[in-house]
């Protein structure tokens, strides 16, 4: 072991401990080894900042753009919403059609966004059909980890493991069904198990049915009793009040009340002035105006607030304002087609856990308004000081693009009915025209390769398509693009760079060619499956096929066999995420909705992991042999 070698190891395992304890964000890891590599001399500056100029995260920048408008044209959930139509309502059937139709579609888009899209439509499904949900949803993350091993777009670690191979002399990179036949096995014994051994694992939570049906906004209106804890306040001409920022006004500090909405009367526009009297036109037709902190209050808004009557006298007593009745339209007011109200469970990792709104500044970060917290054991009482815990269920208000702006932001919250909330924003107009370029880019990747043009020129030339038909503007497709993941891939990349550059892959791939290689290849294979798999319970699948691809590589040019049967089993693994809740965004997503334990994964999973692993062992010698 050389200096440099004890060196990039070291960063290496800086980096493994920081991912698995999230002591910083993954993205922020990336970083500290791009300058850790540059700054120690292991790499130059142009060596450890090439990963942000690689076809790989150019690619899957581009796969972001075009989901992002399969998922906000509404294409995504159609899709969905005609598969679920023939599941039936057995349980066998139910199992069996969500995991295959959720393996399909995540062949072509992310397996995160097609569960976040499918789980509230089976969570409902669920309910209405009399089974706990906790029977289907792990079936449906399984079926998008296992469906996005289907596809050269399916999932990172495929595009991760083709682009090592494209840039290995004297050999091509996988074209998009390459990866299919492997992924049709595992689909199968993955249903199999499924089907058998792991139906009598999954929980049957019962009790937790009602509580995790999705509702509508108008069912939620109901159920947590907004009429009875909504009042209209008018701001008076003498109030103090006017002129005054939602911020300084400070009735949520001083009197525990939430302004929800403000009705602002139209301003007066003046005719014409005829002997020196104003002829003044007052449009009827009020402004509703959602609320921010520096939100500035005038003359005659109506404040739709939330609060105790006690509360809200007091306010208004001190205040100068007149209370008005409720009326028969409360409900429109709240929800309507700009604003509405949705729930959203706290999840596992979720870095608002036990921290109060105020310290989060949620009114502020996310522009929305909790207006209750539900546990377990019932609501809270006092939800301004609540710390938050994880399964908590916030009950929010604001405008739909706010509340659909919480999907990017996963690992805090869970979205429960994104379909029904995404439809308030879907711009389903474009959904022909986006199905149309979703295929042509998938024709031209596969046989893009006999014109001269690769995945990442057609990835690119749909997601400017996408833009230039309007099917996203400019700033949706920055939005659609996940650029933690970019980060984390690009600052990863250069490791990758680094472990070649010192000896180490060698080293390691040495180590493989003389214990595992005497017995022969496909044990080789079995060892990179099993160390890969292990690796992504912990780490992001694409870390890991970034790190241990390049072993597997050199290990099968050490041994004097074809590398694309070691490399197809470290793209494989890498997917295979079913034995922790935290291994992938997707078994993160059903775990509240499921009520699911952290062993309810280590109990299924385990089991799924070696199934997928006998499937793999055997099938890949066969498919692309030695």
């Amino acid at each position: 072991m050389t200096p440099e070698m004890w060196i990039t190891l070291a960063i290496l395992v800086v980096a493994i401990v920081l991912f698995v304890t999230e002591w910083l964000r993954v993205d922020v890891v990336a970083l500290v080894v791009v300058v850790a590599l540059i700054l120690t001399g292991v790499l130059t500056t142009r060596e450890a900042i090439a990963g942000f100029s690689s076809t790989v995260v150019l690619l899957i920048a581009s796969l972001f753009i075009v989901g992002g408008a399969v998922l906000n044209t509404g294409l995504a959930s159609v899709i969905g919403r005609t598969i679920l139509r023939i599941a039936g309502t057995g349980q066998v059937r139910l199992i069996a059609v969500v995991l295959i139709a959720v393996a399909i579609m995540s062949g072509f888009m992310s397996d995160t966004g097609v569960v976040a899209v499918m789980m509230p439509a089976i969570v409902s499904l669920a309910a209405a059909a009399g089974i706990s949900p906790s029977r289907l949803l792990i079936p449906l993350a399984y079926g998008a980890l296992l469906g996005g091993a289907s596809t050269l777009i399916g999932t990172p670690p495929n595009i991760v493991v083709s682009d090592l191979l494209a840039r290995t002399e004297g050999y091509s990179p996988f074209s998009f069904f390459d990866y299919t036949p492997l992924a049709v096995l595992l689909v199968i014994a993955g249903t199999i198990f499924m089907l058998t051994i792991g139906r009598r694992l999954l929980p049957d939570r019962k009790r937790e049915i009602d509580e995790q049906a999705v509702a509508t906004p108008g069912e939620l209106f109901e159920r947590y009793a907004l009429p009875d804890s909504i009042y209209k306040l008018r701001v008076r001409k003498a109030s103090e009040l006017i002129g005054n920022t939602i911020s300084d006004a400070a009735l949520g500090h001083d009197y525990d009340i939430d302004i929800i909405e403000i009705i602002r009367p139209a301003p007066e526009r003046t005719l014409a002035a005829i002997g020196g009297q104003r002829i003044v036109l007052q449009n009827r037709q009020n402004v509703p105006i959602h609320p921010r902190p520096d939100t500035v209050l005038e003359r005659d808004d109506v404040l739709i607030v939330r609060g105790t009557g006690e509360a809200v006298g007091r306010a208004a007593a001190n205040h100068n304002l007149m209370i008005q009745p409720r009326g028969a339209n409360s409900e429109t007011e709240l929800i309507n087609r700009q604003v509405g109200v949705a729930e959203v469970i706290i999840p596992p990792r979720s870095s608002l856990i036990d921290k109060t709104l105020g310290d989060v500044r949620f009114g502020s970060r996310y522009r929305l308004t909790v207006l209750d917290i539900v546990r377990p054991e019932g609501r809270t009482s006092a939800v301004r000081d609540t710390r938050l815990r994880n399964g908590d269920t916030l009950l929010v208000q604001g405008e739909w693009r706010d509340i659909v702006a919480l999907r990017k932001m996963r690992r805090d919250f869970v979205l429960m009915d994104e379909e029904g909330i995404a439809s308030q924003v879907y711009n389903t107009a474009k959904a022909p025209i986006t199905g149309a370029i979703l295929f042509g880019m998938m024709v031209i990747m596969v046989f893009g390769e006999s014109i001269g043009l690769g995945a990442t020129p057609a990835a690119m030339l749909a997601a400017l398509l996408i833009i230039l038909t309007g099917c996203l503007t400019m700033d949706e497709a920055y939005d659609a693009i996940d650029w933690k993941s970019l980060v984390l891939i690009a600052g990863m990349l250069p490791m990758s760079t680094a472990l070649e550059k010192v000896g180490l892959v060698s080293l390691i791939a040495d180590g493989f060619a003389l214990t595992l290689g005497e017995l022969g290849p496909a044990f080789v294979l079995g060892g990179l499956f099993l160390m890969t798999s292990a690796f992504t319970q912990v780490l992001s699948n694409t870390a890991t096929a970034v790190l241990i691809a390049p072993i597997a590589l050199a290990t099968a040019i050490n041994l004097g066999v074809a590398p694309q049967a070691f490399l197809m089993a470290v793209a494989v693994a890498a997917s295979m995420a079913f034995a922790t809740p935290v291994a992938s965004p997707v078994n993160t997503l059903v775990m509240g909705a499921g009520n699911y334990r952290f062993s309810d994964y280590l109990k299924i999973g385990i089991p799924m992991i070696f199934v997928t692993f006998i499937v793999s062992v055997i099938a890949l010698p066969i498919l692309f042999p030695f």
